[in-house]
């Protein structure tokens, strides 16, 4: 195997900062016995996990009870709000009848089943009454005894239910390129998977996508399918990745490999989706009405236009949504069969998923996660890197002080222009990146990976010349 590429002699900002600790790896440096690349990155994929625990202690002590400490320290998550609300503190399964004393789960099958299987490993550890709390309505459940204590032990069972998938998704990420393993250390160090990592359940979603690049590199197409199913059974955003998927397999004529993804993906997701959708229908499809009929919501552009004095609303929003989806869709199809090179399936993938995301209706702090991954593989350079970050990360806090009411004008009326600020600002920072991808994908020359000439895309089964 060729040797892997060390970021201290190829990145400038990494080399750069290797002088304070003796300068770039050297010619003759053998490395460490025991911290192998791969080694290292899940350490600190670790510590980033920890580290996001540790940002959430002020609202697991005040039992998630404050509403203004959750935003004032940055802290919310949806887990233990859930917990009461979706009635998992009650016992009742999701997507079947709880007797209309719930919200029904508004999250595709697979999440609603974790966030249940942590529910059944709380009540394990408490000793609360279940059935009283089916006894009165969804919306006083909080209120009983130990309930409150209860939310907190959820969210920290949670916590322990996701450190494995953080870990599987960096370790993934550092074998998808075996020469280029540093890469993942762009996913394991970064902010955002600190602050974010257990605001909600993505960090699921994301393991299924990092495990589909490295079955994908790996050549075996049906187990790519698999988790990608099982993907957009967590979340919709892994579907995407069969566009990537389909560009390179039209470049490389390997249309075959791409019928038996997708064929694998269409039956991982009807395994774990028809027994709800046969059983309570009408509470599965929920996921998909509740974002039909969603209006403009935090952290979209559609928020700004409407805040603005313009009427938005969720029709026009779908319509104008889909209509921009679509053209990037078409546009990164363009792209990919007319580069010179086959472009490399993260950089595809990303531009797909940002397209996506520009102009969603929501802009969920936690959605940062969906491009982590896509960022380190399709852009490996952490000045680009760390200036996105920096505008993901701006615009995380700005949303708790938007909620919070910190950055309003006060009785004047007047919209929250700085929160407008932080919208625009986080947009720009994926644009940058984007605009980047693009780049790289017209002039390899340009793209760290294939900066030599002659680098393949990792994404690919290494048996394949390039194209």
């Amino acid at each position: 195997m060729s040797e892997v590429v060390r970021p201290s002699r190829t990145d400038p900002l990494v080399t750069a900062a290797s002088e304070s600790i003796g300068g770039p790896s050297g010619d003759r440096s053998a490395g460490h016995w025991w911290w192998t690349p791969v080694r290292v990155v899940l350490a600190v994929a670790a510590l980033a996990f920890v580290l996001g625990m540790v940002q959430k202690t002020p609202c697991v002590r005040d039992d998630w009870s404050g509403s203004q400490l959750r935003y004032g320290a940055m802290c919310y998550s949806d887990v233990p709000y859930l917990y009461t609300g979706r009635g998992f503190a009650a016992g009742y399964l999701p997507y079947t009848d709880n007797g209309g004393r719930y919200q029904a789960m508004e999250y595709p099958v697979l999440t609603g089943y974790f966030a249940y299987g942590a529910a059944v490993v709380t009540h394990a550890l408490g000793d609360g009454d279940l059935a009283a709390r089916r006894l009165v309505p969804g919306d006083r459940v909080y209120a009983q005894p130990g309930v409150g204590a209860e939310s907190s032990l959820y969210f920290v069972v949670t916590a322990v239910l996701l450190a494995p998938f953080a870990l599987l998704a960096a370790w993934f990420l550092t074998g998808v390129h075996r020469r280029r393993p540093w890469d993942a250390m762009l996913f394991a160090a970064s902010p955002a998977l600190v602050l974010t990592g257990l605001v909600n359940w993505d960090l699921l979603a994301v393991t299924a996508v990092a495990g589909a690049l490295w079955a994908w590199s790996r050549d075996r197409p049906l187990l790519t399918g698999v988790l990608l199913g099982l993907g957009t059974a967590i979340k919709l955003y892994p579907l995407f990745l069969l566009g990537a998927l389909l560009v390179v397999c039209l470049r490389r004529g390997r249309m075959r490999a791409f019928g038996a993804t997708l064929g694998a993906a269409v039956l991982a997701w009807l395994a774990v989706n028809l027994p709800a959708m046969l059983t309570a229908f009408d509470q599965w499809k929920v996921f998909w009405t509740f974002n039909d009929r969603r209006g403009a919501d935090l952290g979209s552009v559609w928020l700004v236009w409407q805040q603005m004095g313009h009427t938005v609303t969720p029709g026009l929003v779908n319509a104008v949504s889909l209509l921009f989806f679509g053209s990037v869709c078409v546009g990164v199809l363009v792209l990919g069969l007319r580069a010179r090179r086959t472009p490399r399936i993260p950089q595809l993938a990303f531009l797909v998923v940002v397209g996506f995301l520009v102009v969603n209706k929501v802009y969920s702090p936690q959605y940062v996660l969906w491009l982590l991954p896509l960022v380190a593989l399709a852009r490996p350079r952490w000045r680009d890197v760390l200036i996105w970050t920096a505008g993901e990360v701006f615009y995380f806090g700005s949303v708790w002080l938007y909620l919070g009411g910190w950055t309003a004008s006060g009785s004047s009326g007047q919209p929250d222009r700085f929160y407008w600020l932080a919208i625009v600002v986080r947009v720009a920072a994926e644009l940058y990146i984007a605009v980047l991808v693009v780049r790289d994908v017209l002039q390899p020359a340009h793209d760290p990976v294939r900066a030599d000439g002659l680098t393949d895309d990792p994404a690919e089964p290494t048996s394949l010349a390039p194209a």
